[in-house]
């Protein structure tokens, strides 16, 4: 049995910079689509919420598209889903950047980076990873990755659920950078911009992915 072939369903609410992430993933060989619509669900392997811009107009962007429903529904049934920068954040329950209510796939809420006379809003620029626990994208242990960041607000998991993955500093606090839980995991930093860094944790991603295919998948190529 040769490599398998995946496919990424990169999901399109026009608040996303889909082109730098698909040329990354296609650099590592796998196979890229754009998700629009409840009928785009039915062939990617795994999907990528992407995001750049401000809470509120991303949820209405991303209802207008009919998938919040079904993406609660892939979600539910044990698909892989990766978000990145303000993807990560429509995870969560609610923004202080915003009213409207997030996804709700993950437990918490996403709150302003906190005032630091060291440091500006929003944050640009990179930053060393804090590994907090394992995940496939990142282990601690690694080398220290540097990794880069354009954002203003930051997720806070509830307390009661042990998701954080990786932190990263911000004045004298740390603040989330990556979190996982179940198949659902999630970057507040940029990975496709993030150099040789971004592209091992994206390959490692998709070595994961690989693990969990059902067995006679179709897409294993000869």
């Amino acid at each position: 049995m040769g490599r398998q072939t995946l496919t990424i369903g990169l999901i399109d609410y026009g608040m996303g910079n889909l082109h730098s992430v698909r040329r990354s993933l296609e650099r590592l060989g796998c196979g890229v689509m754009e998700i629009r619509s409840e009928a785009d669900l039915t062939s990617p392997n795994a999907l990528i919420l992407p995001g750049v811009g401000a809470f509120d107009p991303a949820m209405d962007n991303l209802e207008s598209t009919g998938l919040v429903p079904h993406l609660k529904t892939w979600v539910r049934d044990g698909g892989p889903l990766l978000g990145i920068c303000l993807g990560l954040q429509l995870l969560f329950e609610s923004s202080e950047e915003g009213v409207r209510q997030g996804l709700g796939l993950l437990p918490g809420r996403v709150e302003r980076l906190p005032d630091d006379p060291r440091e500006r809003i929003p944050h640009m620029g990179w930053a060393p990873l804090n590994p907090v626990m394992d995940c496939p994208l990142l282990r601690r242990g690694d080398p220290t990755a540097w990794v880069y960041f354009v954002h203003s607000y930051a997720a806070v998991p509830s307390a009661d659920e042990d998701i954080l993955a990786a932190t990263a500093p911000f004045g004298d606090r740390s603040v989330t950078a990556m979190v996982w839980h179940n198949r659902v995991g999630a970057c507040q930093f940029h990975p496709e911009k993030s150099a040789d860094c971004g592209s091992l944790m994206l390959k490692r991603w998709l070595s994961w992915l690989r693990t969990i295919q059902p067995e006679g998948s179709t897409r294993d190529q000869p």
